[in-house]
């Protein structure tokens, strides 16, 4: 006989296949449908601990509640004539105990006959099973469910990842996300959050007036944003499109149409590398508030933000990025120009010459094209030498024109716009306009990106005809917001990556 444990992992993984076949097979043999079908659940499990958790041994026995429940079998252990086992729905898990004496009656399912006692050899684990029984307390004082009936509801013809002891390979969870929420009952959590966060900001927005809307995913011209689009052909109308890098400027257009106040929470596409701060695609909110500025913005960013962070942890503070932050006080406020001068050295407040900014990237030995222009070299200089510096909630204000082609000038600093973004722990947030509505300024910042796009920079803002047009007919002065979802996520949960927060990143 063959040592089993030169058996190669190849052939056990076969073998319990093989196993989870036979098992099916016997179902089927008896006229059982393995594949279930409807099947009523009384109770949600994690309502059951939190209603009963505490129960009395003695008070659960005289109550006698009868509960149904459903979810996926993750353990089962047989102790002579008794079996423990556990099933995880989507909101936790519960044991099972289960009596040979109460689950003797006979199935007569197609002139064969079997009780359910049996049919639990049949089980393995993975498997989607349907309980009704009494709630009790065993006398380690487990809440358990004391089975009366059971059913299956599907079989699983594959096991679970490392028999339920979790999946740990990081690259390996991301790519198979639905075997990650199996084996670790913390990403669960995570995305639970997630849904958390999301209807946090929903109402926020909600509770000042805004109208949710939806816009088109799919544009002729990709703007918005200075970034990359991935591009895909209408076979019909014979035209080639990009998936949105923004929800901007559609966004404006139902603000020309009169609709005062909108925003969408929806899903953008940008063509750019991959790191712990950024995905191909992501989710954005989006929101524009007519009659309202920078400041007006500023005050709702700071309200979403906290409520967001409140309503995962239930305060405003955080462990993020290694930082406890909090959330509680007013965010600090500091000027774009200050902070660069006061990191880097440089200052940008008079004539910007391209070729000090690229000089003074290069002596500081920042990655930077040959062809960048000079907003992008001021972003680089900001971004590698100032953001990591913004632990606590900072809003910074007056950004350079050349890097916000869509934003309102500043009235008082020429070559500066109303613009602020906010900043956690050396991430970026948020990012709002007071929004430019002059037709006119706006043709010629779509012209100056339209030449640095033709010198080289692929991320420049191309002119959007259509828009300008829809300008012409006059938006409303408005306070505008683009705040990252995601990263929102990152920030309440304390993710350390963007592939943590979303389901299905993108992968090689």
């Amino acid at each position: 006989m063959s040592d089993r444990n030169n058996i190669s992992e190849h052939d056990r993984l076969s073998d319990e296949l093989e196993s989870r076949r036979n098992n099916l097979n016997r179902f089927l043999d008896h006229g059982i449908n393995p594949w279930g079908g409807r099947f009523e659940s009384t109770h949600a499990i994690d309502n059951l601990h939190s209603a009963y958790g505490d129960s009395a041994k003695e008070a659960l026995e005289e109550e006698k509640l009868e509960v149904s429940l459903a979810g996926r079998l993750v353990a089962l252990r047989k102790h002579g004539k008794v079996r423990f086992g556990n099933i995880l729905d989507s909101s936790g898990s519960i044991q099972l105990f289960l009596k040979i004496n109460e689950l003797q009656g006979k199935l007569a399912i197609e002139g064969n006959e079997i009780n359910q006692w049996d049919l639990l050899d049949w089980l393995n684990l993975g498997d989607w099973i349907g309980v009704s029984g009494t709630l009790m307390k065993t006398k380690t004082g487990e809440l358990t469910v004391r089975v009366s009936d059971w059913k299956i509801l599907s079989k699983a013809l594959r096991p679970l990842p490392e028999k339920y002891h979790g999946l740990q390979d990081k690259e390996l969870r991301y790519r198979f996300r639905y075997l990650d929420l199996i084996a670790n009952p913390d990403v669960r959590k995570v995305f639970v959050a997630r849904t958390k966060v999301i209807k946090s900001v929903r109402e926020v927005l909600d509770n000042r007036g805004y109208m949710e809307v939806e816009t088109p995913a799919l544009h002729q011209i990709a703007g918005g944003a200075a970034a990359r689009p991935f591009t895909t052909h209408h076979n019909a109308l014979d035209i080639d499109l990009h998936l949105r890098i923004s929800l901007e400027l559609h966004l404006k257009r139902l603000m020309i149409g009169g609709f005062e106040r909108v925003y969408e929470i929806g899903r953008i596409f940008r063509n750019e590398g991959m790191d712990r701060d950024h995905n191909p695609e992501f989710t954005m909110l989006e929101s524009y508030e007519a009659f309202g500025n920078l400041d007006t913005v500023m005050e709702m960013t700071e309200e979403i933000s906290r409520k967001a962070v409140m309503a995962v942890r239930g305060e405003t503070t955080t462990i993020f990025r290694d930082h406890e932050i909090d959330l509680g006080p007013a965010f600090a406020i500091k000027d774009y120009s200050d902070l660069l001068e006061e990191y880097s050295g440089v200052d940008i407040r008079g004539e910007r010459d391209r070729d000090v900014l690229f000089k003074a990237c290069s002596n500081r030995n920042l990655d930077v094209e040959d062809g960048a222009s000079a907003g992008k070299l001021i972003d680089i200089l900001f971004d590698e030498l100032v953001e990591p510096n913004l632990v606590q909630p900072t809003f910074v204000i007056n950004y350079p024109v050349e890097m916000s082609p869509l934003a309102r000038m500043h009235p008082d600093r020429p070559g500066f716009v109303q613009r602020f973004e906010l900043f956690i722990a050396g991430h970026e947030i948020a990012n709002a306009f007071t929004e430019l509505n002059d037709p006119i300024d706006q043709r010629k910042r779509f012209e100056a990106q339209a030449k640095m796009r033709a010198e080289g920079d692929d991320e420049a803002h191309p002119v959007d005809e259509d828009f300008i047009n829809a300008l012409e007919h006059g938006m409303p002065p408005a306070g505008g917001l683009g705040l990252g979802i995601d990263r929102l996520v990152m920030l309440a949960t304390g993710a350390h990556s963007i592939r943590d927060v979303i389901f299905f990143p993108m992968m090689r």
